[in-house]
């Protein structure tokens, strides 16, 4: 297993469509594990293929107090939302900035897992939150874009700036 390198915010890269897996493979196994490793790391909770440069539609999760719950939803769709919760947000490619967003506090998600068995899971509250969140990162969108023009701004001149100290 790898660490893989994480783009961060403005990076254009992380606004790329991820496309559907067509097989499950020991290549796709061995992204699932150092991208599961590679967000143990960060540390984070859940990181997208596209968050590590592999525009393919594949999310790692893990929700758990002791890193013993990993998800991996390969090809995931939504297909069911409901109710409304509103919470704080952060992300890998955005670090130290954490924002309130509004998403569905209930989902039910279908997709493969590693060995290309499709599986249906219900999520509620923070799993599903984590859901909704790595899957924007498959369409191309960051959580700050849910935010105003504004925030949105600030925060791109921040992690400029912050980018800029650090070489």
């Amino acid at each position: 297993m790898a660490l893989l390198p994480i783009l961060h915010y403005p990076d254009p890269r992380l606004h790329t469509r991820a496309t559907p897996i067509k097989t499950v493979d020991a290549t796709i196994r061995k992204l699932a594990a150092d991208m599961a490793e590679t967000m143990y790391a960060a540390p984070g909770i859940g990181l997208a293929a596209t968050q590590v440069n592999q525009h393919l539609r594949m999310v790692v999760i893990d929700v758990s107090d002791d890193k013993s719950e990993l998800l991996t939803f390969i090809n995931p769709e939504l297909i069911e939302k409901s109710g409304e919760c509103e919470g704080e947000e952060g992300c890998l490619s955005v670090p130290g900035i954490y924002e309130t967003v509004k998403r569905a506090s209930h989902i039910v998600v279908r997709a493969l897992n590693v060995d290309g068995k499709e599986f249906v899971l219900a999520a509620d509250d923070l799993l599903a939150v984590c859901i909704q969140h790595e899957m924007d990162h498959l369409d191309g969108k960051v959580f700050v874009e849910y935010l105003s023009r504004l925030k949105q701004t600030r925060i791109k001149a921040k992690l400029i700036k912050q980018s800029r100290e650090t070489f």
